[in-house]
């Protein structure tokens, strides 16, 4: 009785924590231990632990008795006298510290029984006697007694214990740990247990759950459930102690976090991990931000993968489930990236709570995806629709259940684009008709009602939604019918009348859309795009079909025999048929008697009638109706054209579009009416290409090349009646556009005569994203100014070349032509006529009809690069000016995004080794030609436009290379083999290799294949290309850093070569091209600092000692032009390289402060070198970049150099003192620099000087300091420093003031202060209010006295520059 007594009266004293503890601990051991076991044991609960280790002896002589069994082990004195009295025994004890080691494996072999080492971690029992301490409130267990005591590594031994724990103990265990954490062994402790527990724990649940599956669908027996039932909510209790210690322990929660971020591979990354972060961000708001920027950086990197998250909901979705809103918080916070990985991580979240969490977190994922989708935001629309088409197929019949939510979004559909909105309709009609949820009839009425309405709207934008809406649906009818069908009577009369609401809906659709070209249009290139996908029941496209094919011969078919008349302002003569016809059958297209039609009636653009009586529709229809037409004609023969493959040869009604030198005399509504015709005639044998590209005959794949010749002689032409017509906005050619007043972009304040002098190029822009002259002027001023240009202007302003001419105007209107199908490409797998090539492979290509020509080779990788730009670059990265239409620059890829990027690039893949044939057939051709020249690319003999569209070609060609290999994409592992299909294609073109070559092996022969092409390069663009080309496969390989020199020495060779010259007035080489490649050449060098100093010390002063047009000998990319450029990227890259070095400290080897010391060294010279080149190249982008770089490195010479002089000054004076003579001098000039600018009052100049003056003062002071350091405060001299110009030249407008040099140096606050070591006057700087002193430091070292100069600017006001 008195036992129980004391026992109750010991835990009433207990803390609240600790009972708490005390009480979880009892619970779990009472309810998950055996009853056998209790029984077995209870004759020996309560006898005293008996035997003769050390640690029983000596835990009973500092006052704690064991006790065996479950039964509390006694504590008879106060805790801190128990951990003093075990101290004190221990450290006396005649056998230490041998007697720590015996005492800890007593611990350890006491603890081996479970039932032991769970009573270790109970409270000790009090005993009531007059040695215990009255003072003391409760008793901590044995455990947290012996942790105390620092000689013990108590913890560890407990860590080491966690493999041999049982599921049901471990919640006790983890909570002991983290109790037992302090501030200063956190990061320790918790990368030990993140590690321990991950690994022997928490794989346990996901067999836990896959045992639970078994169960459901086996039916086992009720026990076994209440097993896993159990299991399971231990592993809650778990996470339910960890998340208790990290909301009251800051220090914990940091330390996870640190734990984790630390962790640098992908292997070592756990689903624990996950699950951490995801714990301490809904439990610790204020770590939120910290963990964001954690995860983001993890992604970046590739750490966290998609099947690590998809296996962390799997195994812990009870554990995730309660924190449902903190993961939607997350996720919607990672959708806000920039990042592409990261946007597309942040879906993966809502993807994968929707799947495994219950309805009431279905419903909040659903919610935050429309609510995505309602912001307005492109990128975020766009990835919320991604996740609710997944959603739909993943899980229909929960989908159902929110419908009511997706079906809010029909609100906002005037907020997204196009592609978009058949997103929506898709996800809508999918939720609408499955048939799966027969209760979807109220989605279908809506869908109705919206569809009717919008097509019922006069207004293009409405009209556009309803005609998408509605197609799409139609195909989600004709899939599930189609899906559905069989061949019992009912179900065929079911779809029978499936099949006739299919129909009626296309017609409804149609009969809308007849009174508007554009409307027509959209809705033939809808319908088309949904006979492409397959989604369309062959009954229903059986009755369209017929249709189809008759009114497209009657409105655009006519008898070539007969010649239209009328009162048309040109001859109608038939052009471009690619055979006679003189018999009556022969058809033609009636193309410029529909567009005059148009154009010239009273209301321009409606639907009018011939005398004859013949249906006319817009000429605008032409080519959508006829991908319509080749679509239909496609699906229901199998592929076969033969129906209409009359229309490849037939020609078409035009005049004479050659203009000559009529085109001056045309008025402007003639000229504008040519422009339509071009337009409509080149988008007609677009479409031609796109029909017959993949026709295997020789005679068709003849006169597709022929189309395609035709186009570009058709492209040219129209160059040139577009140069003349300013103001002239073509016919739509893409009409899934959000507004019909799509423009070009051109610029349009450009005079006539300009243009006339065929200077309208250079007055363009390549992205045509600028809109008038005066930006553009504003731009080109800017971006001197700038000293780092972005790499958004880089990629911008790549293609400027003289070759580019031609397509740069065209470029502008790409919204205006007709789509290339990607299948178009195949054409590329035709051979490459040059005379070279010509010469020795005649005999065996005699059997080709037709070869692919240079000019067309251009137009197909032109394009094809445009595409690979618009699937592979995330929309992120693509920035659209402001102001810009958001949805103008997806305008002509519409059918390409309603493809996935990983068919893009299967496709282009396809694609590689005629692309490669074309690759070495160009490199023959420039090698030829140089020998030809003995050595000369652009000799005399040279047929230039010849050499500029193969070097267009070879650039484009690299392009394409760079962006499939550059495409993020590959770090997904689904995507491996696509890259590894194509580098083994790229070294079988090197040496024929096995198949199962290993990466390593497969990048390294690519890198040299590549690498091989480097002689040939024709322009200054490909050698760029190149290069990033080749740092993109490095990029892939483990073993880049073995190849980091030879981008080097590659990048060197094309800064060392003479490129072929441009226009007189302009070089063939921009800035940012330059820019791009000295920044590649200066990061990839050995040695930074010997590179600078070559191309400062050797190249610039032969560049000085070189007539003014003249380039340096050993750099020929180095001019006075592009001298700003070599300056800026040099003194960037000193700056970043200086940065880098860690400062000196004292616990440094002597050889590492030597080291450094002669490193900073030579960064200073360099500095010094440079710094000097103002005195000859002053302009104003030049000074702006010294101030700008100067002040940086004089901030990394006082953070990174001045704590390695303290250090180095004793045993290396002589050095020190000639780096900082050195140093001192260019201080002085930065200076001087600072009153030029002041002089010239030039404010762009001016902002950076008040900073740069702060920086010289600290370095003053930070010299002091150094001195005092090293006992030499007295050799501290001030003395007056005179103002002077940039070429040494005192200012003269300036007043003096003096002061004597007996003033103290605390006195810095006056104006003036004079040292007699020497002559010195003081003179005030033009509208400042600062004066520019000198410092002179006599550094005297025993008999050895050397002056060392260092300036200071002192400031007297807080603003020396007031507005």
């Amino acid at each position: 009785m008195h036992k129980t007594l004391v026992k109750m009266v010991s835990k009433r004293r207990l803390s609240k924590s600790e009972h708490k503890e005390s009480l979880t601990e009892d619970a779990s051991k009472t309810r998950k231990q055996p009853l056998s076991k209790k029984t077995k044991k209870s004759h020996i609960a309560n006898e005293v632990e008996e035997n003769d280790s050390i640690f029983v002896k000596l835990l009973k002589i500092s006052g704690i008795i064991l006790k065996t069994g479950e039964n509390q082990n006694q504590l008879a004195v106060d805790q801190i006298a128990f951990q003093k009295k075990l101290f004190q025994t221990l450290r006396r004890h005649p056998s230490y510290p041998k007697i720590i080691e015996e005492f800890v494996s007593g611990l350890e072999s006491y603890i081996e029984d479970e039932d032991s080492f769970r009573n270790c971690l109970l409270s000790c029992e009090r005993l009531q006697d007059e040695e215990a301490s009255m003072g003391a409130s409760y008793s901590k267990s044995l455990i947290k007694l012996l942790l105390g005591i620092d000689i013990l590594q108590v913890r560890q031994l407990v860590m080491d214990k966690l493999s041999s724990i049982r599921l049901e103990d471990l919640p006790v265990i983890i909570k002991f740990i983290l109790h037992s954490v302090t501030a200063m062994d956190a990061l320790e402790v918790i990368s030990e247990l993140r590690e321990k527990l991950d690994l022997q724990h928490c794989v346990l649940p996901s067999r836990l759950q896959a045992s639970q599956v078994k169960l459901k669908s086996k039916g086992r027996a009720s026990s076994s459930g209440n097993q896993e039932s159990s299991d399971q909510s231990c592993v809650i209790l778990l996470f339910d102690v960890i998340k208790s210690a990290i909301r009251y322990e800051k220090t914990i929660s940091e330390a996870w976090i640190k734990a984790i971020e630390n962790t640098a591979s992908v292997s070592e990354h756990k689903v624990f991990d996950l699950v951490m972060l995801f714990i301490i961000y809904s439990t610790n708001t204020q770590t939120k931000k910290y963990i964001e920027r954690v995860l983001r950086n993890k992604i970046r990197s590739g750490y966290i993968q998609e099947q690590l998250l998809q296996s962390t909901f799997s195994v812990h979705y009870l554990v995730l489930k309660d924190m449902c809103s903190s993961i939607l918080s997350l996720a919607q916070s990672l959708l806000h990236s920039l990042d592409q990985s990261i946007i597309s991580f942040g879906s993966l979240l809502y993807k994968y709570a929707f799947k495994f969490f219950d309805t009431y977190c279905q419903q909040e994922v659903v919610g935050a995806l429309v609510t995505h989708i309602c912001s307005g935001n492109e990128a975020e629309v766009d990835t919320a629709l991604d996740v609710l088409l997944e959603l739909v197929v993943l899980n229909p019949s929960a989908m159902m259940m929110n419908a009511v939510f997706v079906k809010g979004i029909l609100d906002y559909l005037d907020n997204i684009s196009p592609q978009q909105i058949r997103k929506v309709f898709y996800v809508l009609s999918t939720l609408a008709f499955s048939k799966q949820n027969e209760a979807s009839s109220h989605i279908q009425d809506d869908m109705h009602l919206v569809i009717r309405k919008q097509l019922s709207s006069t207004v293009f934008k409405y009209k556009l939604i309803g005609i998408i809406g509605a197609v799409t649906m139609a195909g989600i009818m004709a899939a599930d019918r189609s899906e559905s069908c069989s061949l019992t009577e009912e179900r065929a009369n079911l779809s029978n009348e499936q099949c006739t609401q299919v129909t009626s809906l296309l017609q409804l659709v149609h009969s809308c859309s007849e009174q508007s070209p554009q409307a027509s249009a959209l809705y033939y290139d809808e319908f088309a795009n949904l006979i492409q996908q397959e989604k369309l029941h062959p009954k229903a496209l059986e009755r369209v079909g017929h249709t189809i094919c008759n009114d497209f011969q009657d409105a655009f078919v006519v008898d070539s025999c007969v010649v239209p008349e009328g009162d048309f302002p040109f001859p109608v003569k038939a052009l471009y048929g690619l055979e006679e016809y003189n018999t009556q059958d022969g058809i033609a297209i009636n193309l410029l008697p529909l567009l005059f039609s148009q154009d010239f009636a009273k209301d321009g653009g409606l639907v009018t009638s011939q005398e004859s009586g013949q249906k006319l529709v817009s000429p605008l229809c032409l080519a959508p109706y006829f991908r319509l037409l080749r679509l239909c004609v496609e699906r229901q023969h199998n592929g076969n054209l033969e129906e209409i493959d009359g229309l490849l040869d037939c020609p078409i009604f035009l005049t004479d579009l050659e203009p000559g030198e009529r085109l001056e005399s045309m008025s402007a509504k003639e000229r504008a009416f040519m422009c339509s015709l071009l337009f409509l005639t080149l988008n007609w044998f677009r479409e031609i290409v796109n029909a017959f590209c993949q026709e295997t005959s020789p005679e068709m794949k003849g006169k597709v090349l022929t189309r395609l010749k035709h186009i570009v002689e058709l492209q040219i032409i129209l160059e040139k009646y577009l140069a003349v017509t300013p103001d002239y906005i073509p016919p739509l050619g893409n009409f899934d556009v959000e507004t019909l007043d799509i423009t070009p972009h051109t610029v349009t304040a450009i005079s006539a005569k300009i243009r006339k002098k065929g200077k309208i190029e250079r007055k363009q822009k390549a992205d045509g994203s600028k809109p008038s002259s005066s930006d553009t002027l504003s731009e080109e001023k800017n971006s001197e100014c700038d000293p780092t240009p972005s790499h958004r202007g880089q990629l911008n302003k790549e293609f400027t070349g003289k070759e580019e001419k031609t397509s740069l105007l065209l470029r502008n209107y790409h919204a205006f032509f007709r789509e290339l199908d990607i299948e178009v490409f195949s054409i590329l797998h035709c051979g490459l006529v040059t005379k070279f090539i010509l010469d020795t492979e005649m005999h065996t290509e005699a059997t080709e009809v037709v070869q692919l020509g240079p000019p067309e080779l251009l137009f197909l990788l032109e394009d094809l690069s445009q595409k690979l730009e618009s699937m592979l670059i995330p929309s992120i990265a693509r920035r659209v000016p402001f102001l810009k239409n958001k949805g103008s620059r997806n305008i002509g890829f519409s059918h390409l995004q309603q493809r996935s990027a990983q068919e893009i690039v299967h496709c282009v893949f396809q694609l590689v080794t005629p692309m490669c044939n074309h690759l070495e057939n160009i490199h023959n051709y420039f090698q030829c030609l140089a020998a030809e020249n003995h050595g000369v690319v652009d000799g005399p003999g040279m047929k230039v436009q010849e050499y500029h569209i193969m070097s267009s070609c070879y650039q484009r060609l690299l392009q394409i290379f760079h962006g499939l290999f550059a495409w993020s994409g590959f770090s997904q592992p689904e995507n491996q083999n696509l890259l590894y299909s194509a580098l083994h294609v790229l070294s079988s073109r090197l040496k024929q290799g096995e198949l199962s070559q290993p990466l390593e092996e497969l990048l390294s022969q690519s890198f040299h294949y590549l690498q091989n092409f480097h002689q040939s390069i024709p322009s200054f663009q490909c050698a760029l290309y190149l290069i990033r080309l080749l740092m993109v496969i490095l990029e892939k390989s483990t073993a880049s850093t073995q190849n980091k020199e030879k981008i080097a020495s590659l990048a060197r060779q094309f800064l060392c070569r003479v490129w072929p010259s441009g226009d007189k007035e302009k070089s063939s080489i921009s800035n940012d091209q330059l820019h791009a490649l000295l920044c590649i050449y200066l990061e990839h060098t050995d040695s930074i600092l010997k590179a600078i100093e070559e191309i400062a010390g050797v190249g610039v002063p032969e560049l000085i000692n070189s007539p003014k047009d003249v380039s340096s000998s050993t750099f020929p990319t180095l001019t006075r032009h592009t001298f700003v450029v070599f300056f800026r990227v040099m003194m960037a890259e000193l700056e970043k390289t200086v940065k880098k070095i860690e400062p000196g400290t004292a616990a440094d080897s002597q050889q590492i402060h030597e080291e450094k010391l002669l490193y900073w060294n030579m960064a200073v010279r360099d500095f010094s070198i440079l710094i000097n080149l103002i005195k000859v190249f002053d302009s104003h982008p030049v000074l702006h970049v010294c101030l700008k770089y100067g002040r940086l490195f004089v901030e990394a010479f006082l953070k990174q150099c001045m704590p390695l002089l303290d250090f180095s000054f004793r045993k290396h004076r002589e050095d020190v003192l000639s780096l900082l003579e050195t140093f001192q001098l260019d201080t002085r000039l930065l200076h001087h620099l600072c009153g030029h600018s002041k002089i010239h009052q030039d404010t762009r100049l001016t902002q950076h000087v008040p900073l740069l003056k702060k920086t010289l003062e600290l370095l003053v002071c930070r010299v002091k300091a150094m001195l005092t350091l090293n006992n030499c405060r007295e050799a501290f001299w001030l003395g007056n420093l005179k103002n002077r110009d940039l070429q040494g030249e005192e200012i003269k407008s300036q007043n003096s003031q003096e002061s004597t040099a007996d003033e103290s140096e605390d006195d810095m606050s006056s104006q003036t202060s004079k040292s007699k070591a020497t002559e010195v006057s003081l003179q005030k700087a033009p509208e400042s209010g600062t004066d520019g002193c000198i410092l002179l430091i006599v550094l005297s070292w025993w008999s050895r006295t050397l002056p060392t100069y260092v300036y200071c600017q002192v400031l007297l006001c807080p603003f020396p520059f007031p507005p």
